[in-house]
């Protein structure tokens, strides 16, 4: 019988599965948009003195989709029968569902207001999602390297 409030691997792997899909669909709507500004040409985010803007923009997009493709990948990898102590699985599965907000969240957040050429504070969300999602992969990689 398991614990009440622990969840098992195969309910972290559908969280991971569904968060890693939907987020698939969200980041490629934003690449889709982003193409579209780039195609109509819009000046918010051509122009040159919004380099800083779609820098941060195109980071936002391309980090929401690798994290949504690593949490497919780990929502799969714990249907292979990765053993990870259920008090690391939470914490591995946190950070990385807090790696997935964070990341995206702070390049876009720092493009939003841009001061002169640098990104808004928004940008202070990254290194943040950076160590959860460095933290996680080191606890998935250790978690491989058991017998």
């Amino acid at each position: 019988m398991r614990e009440p409030g622990v969840q098992r691997g195969s309910d972290y792997s559908r969280r991971h599965l569904r968060t890693g899909w939907w987020s698939l669909l969200l980041f490629a709507a934003m690449g889709l948009a982003l193409e579209s500004l780039h195609g109509f040409k819009i000046r918010t985010y051509l122009d040159v003195s919004n380099e800083t803007r779609r820098l941060m923009w195109t980071l936002a997009h391309a980090h929401g989709t690798l994290l949504a493709l690593v949490n497919v990948v780990f929502g799969l990898t714990l249907r292979s029968g990765l053993e990870i102590k259920a008090r690391d699985l939470q914490l591995v599965s946190l950070c990385f569902l807090g790696a997935s907000a964070l990341l995206p969240a702070g390049f876009l957040l720092g493009g939003l207001v841009v001061h002169g050429g640098d990104p808004g504070l928004g940008v202070l969300l990254v290194p943040l999602g950076a160590a959860l999602l460095l933290w996680a992969l080191f606890c998935v990689a250790r978690a491989t390297m058991a017998p």
